[in-house]
């Protein structure tokens, strides 16, 4: 992976649903995304960190699966000053599968909702995407 040479904080917020486990919500985030810390606020879980090296999972999955053009949409369609954010399907997250979402309801519990922030947002956005190693 190459290194990210700019200030990155990643948070993930997913819904707490009556009828799931959160032991299974934290395993679907662990799954996903490493070395976060997670806590539960109200019903939903939410999980930082700063350290780049915890999107190394989505990292290589957009590589793996040549998918940079459809998360460069994503990223850059919702740019909010200094972040910007995609949606994960929450129960392919659980089976160790990374699928992005296209809304929030593709994925029937909700989503993973994981956000990025930087005050260079789009170094951060390109080093995700990039084509090139």
């Amino acid at each position: 992976m190459t290194p990210l040479n700019v200030d990155c904080k990643i948070s993930a917020y997913c819904m707490i649903n009556t009828s799931e486990d959160v032991n299974k919500i934290q395993t679907a985030i662990s799954n996903v995304l490493i070395d976060m810390n997670g806590r539960i606020s109200g019903n939903s879980f939410i999980a930082n960190s700063n350290n780049y090296e915890s999107l190394t999972k989505i990292y290589e999955t957009i590589r793996g699966k040549n998918s940079q053009n459809t998360y460069r949409r994503h990223l850059r369609a919702n740019i909010d000053k200094n972040s910007t954010w995609f949606y994960l399907n929450k129960q392919a997250a659980f089976v160790d599968v990374i699928a992005i979402c296209n809304e929030a309801d593709e994925s029937p519990l909700g989503p993973i909702k994981i956000v990025l922030h930087s005050k260079n947002i789009e170094d951060v956005i390109e080093w995700l995407v990039s084509e090139t190693e």
